[in-house]
Parts: C-alpha cells; structure tokens; sequence
C-alpha cells in the first residue's frame, strides 16, 4: 500500500494536445469506477495518470495499491495478487493478504499487464467478472471491491492477434483507454517539465548553485528523442543539478542520440541541392566503392555537424579577436566547452601580422 505522499503523486505536465486530451479524459472518467488501461512507453508517465486517476476519484483516500506484473515470475505474481493461507506452498510460513485483497474499496494498479502469463490472466479475468476470489491453498472465496487500473507499453491488440493476450480479458480491462504519446511527439511539453522538475530538484538540493537554462538549451533539449521520456529527462536534470555542466550534458545527448542540432535544419531545405552538399561535405573522391564506405548516416551528420560547428565558431572568435570568453557568451556554450571544440575541430588563430 502507498503510503500518503506517493498516493499524491505528481501532477501532469504538459501544453500539447495530447496531454489535454489526458486531462480531459481522466476527469470524465475518474468518478465511473470504469477498468482503464493506460497505454504509452516506458518512461511517459503511466503511473502518474492513474494516480491522479485516484485523487480524483470517490476512492481517494482509500488504498492505492500497486504491483509490476513484469517484475515477479508467474508463481509469485499469483500469491502476490491473492495471496496464501499458511502452508499453501513450501516457504508459506504464515497466512498473507493479496494485493486485491489490500485494495478493497481502493485502486489496483496492474502495471506491465501485457508481461502477465495467460493462465494467470485466466485467472484475472474471473475476479473482474465475479469480485470474489480464493487465496492459495484456501477454498474460501473473498470479496473485493477493488477499481482495477492497467498499464502496459504493449500494444495489446497486436498480442491478441499473437495469441499473447486473452482477448475477453483485454475488453473487460479496457472500458477506457488512455494513450500517452511518447515525449518525442509532444516537444512543446519538454520547456513546463523541464521548469516543474528543476524547481523540485533544487529544493531537494540545496546546496547546489543550479545556472539556469537558456531558451536554446531547452530548445536543444527539446528536440532530444531519448527513448526514456519524462523519466530520462528527470535523470538529466539531475545530473545537470549535481554537475552543473548545461552545455556538455546535453551536447552528450544529442552526440549519443544522433538528434540533429537546430542548425542542421538548413540542410533539410527543399532549395538545397543534395548532391552538392554530398560532394562538398563529405569531400569525395570519385571512387565509388571508397566514397559509399562514408555514407552511414552516423558518420554523415558528425561530418556535417562539425563542419558547421567549426565554420560557425570560427567566424564567432575572428569577430571577438578570438576572445574566448566572449565567444562562449555568444554562441550560449561553457567556456570549457568552447576550449574543447577549439581542440576537437582544430580551428587554429589567424596567423600574427
């Protein structure tokens, strides 16, 4: 069972249509008892809408009890789910409640339903249809009045069709449906999460002086595809806060991630043409065999990257009689950073008159 703060949770964050549309939907349905699945990524933010399902519901303040279904094997997630009577099985040393049991008048959230076995979902479904089910090794049923929310990054109508998922149990879950798009369709969230999470961070760190972002680095950050969503984000922000190092974490990111800088944008101009930027970005030779070795896209958008980054910056420190700092201010990088592109792309002083 959640203790109070967890039971709370966050709020939603967020402007894009998407998130709207969760808002709405959760305030239509919270007060109906209807099953939900809640469906989306890891990482999007599936147990905040079915908390904030919670605190909107005639439940509120009753159990709010929640079990991965991906995390126990088939064996343990059945005596977790109803539990046992004393001696149902070897190492039953005493009699334990199920999570349904827990949940009575409250919510079950059933998190990674899609990871559950069939003849466990078998089972599951008996206690939607009935509200009664038997602990191990007991032949007493036992009444639960539980709101049954589910959670998957599955897409479950696919496991239908891969005899993966029951397809009685799947309409008896999903009265409601509600989708989470993954952060990378909704970029326009990324600047209020970014503002909600830093603010509860820094209280929690206090003794770090926290620099705070400029519209470019939210802007970078928001066109950061990391697989990991709003939880991937939240391990950024935190690094950011115990390293201080802006510019270099997310210049990482998007290194890593293959996530195109906003300058790259002038590339995907319909005006330019391909082929020449090909020939004189790339610097090929003629031989074909040798020229299409250099065509990975991985290798392409460093090239094409450094050598903007090298002509942009250079320009930068010819216009401030390569006064580092000033550039480094202009271009809205760290100085350390600065210094290490310097080296990186080797841009070499004009020559002393």
């Amino acid at each position: 069972m959640s203790d109070k703060k967890n039971q709370m949770g966050p709020p939603i964050i967020g402007v894009s249509k998407n998130i709207e549309q969760v808002r709405e939907l959760i305030s239509h349905v919270a007060d109906t008892g209807f099953n939900v699945v809640i469906t989306g990524e890891s990482g999007v933010g599936k147990e905040v809408i079915a908390q904030n399902l919670y605190q909107q519901s005639p439940r509120v303040g009753k159990p709010f009890v929640k079990i991965n279904c991906a995390a126990l094997p088939e064996g343990l997630l059945e005596s977790e789910l109803f539990g046992y009577e004393q001696g149902a099985f070897t190492g039953a040393g005493k009699k334990k409640r199920g999570k349904f049991e827990l949940a009575h008048s409250g919510v079950l959230l059933l998190d990674e339903i899609g990871d559950m076995s069939l003849p466990l979902q078998a089972k599951l479904l008996h206690v939607l249809q009935g509200g009664t089910f038997a602990p191990l090794g007991s032949e007493k049923e036992v009444t639960s009045d539980t709101w049954v929310l589910a959670a998957t990054n599955h897409e479950l109508e696919e496991d239908i069709k891969k005899g993966l998922f029951r397809e009685d149990l799947y309409y008896r879950l999903n009265i409601i449906k509600i989708k989470i798009n993954p952060l990378r369709e909704r970029p326009e969230d990324i600047p209020p999460l970014v503002e909600y999470y830093l603010h509860e961070y820094s209280s929690q760190f206090k003794s770090r002086n926290l620099v705070q972002p400029t519209k470019t680095m939210i802007a970078q950050l928001s066109m950061y595809s990391g697989p990991g969503n709003v939880r991937e984000l939240q391990n950024v922000l935190k690094r950011i806060i115990v390293l201080g190092d802006w510019e270099g974490i997310i210049e990482d990111l998007i290194s890593r991630s293959g996530t195109p800088h906003t300058k790259d944008k002038v590339l995907s101009s319909p005006s330019v043409d391909t082929t020449k930027i090909i020939e004189s970005f790339l610097e090929l030779k003629g031989d074909d065999n040798q020229d299409l070795q250099e065509m990975a896209l991985k290798k392409v958008k460093k090239k094409f990257v450094d050598k903007i980054e090298r002509e942009v910056i250079a320009y930068v420190l010819g216009k401030t009689n390569w006064n580092r700092s000033k550039a480094s201010t202009i271009l809205e990088i760290s100085y350390k950073t600065l210094l290490y592109k310097i080296q990186d792309l080797q841009i070499e002083p004009p020559p002393k008159k």
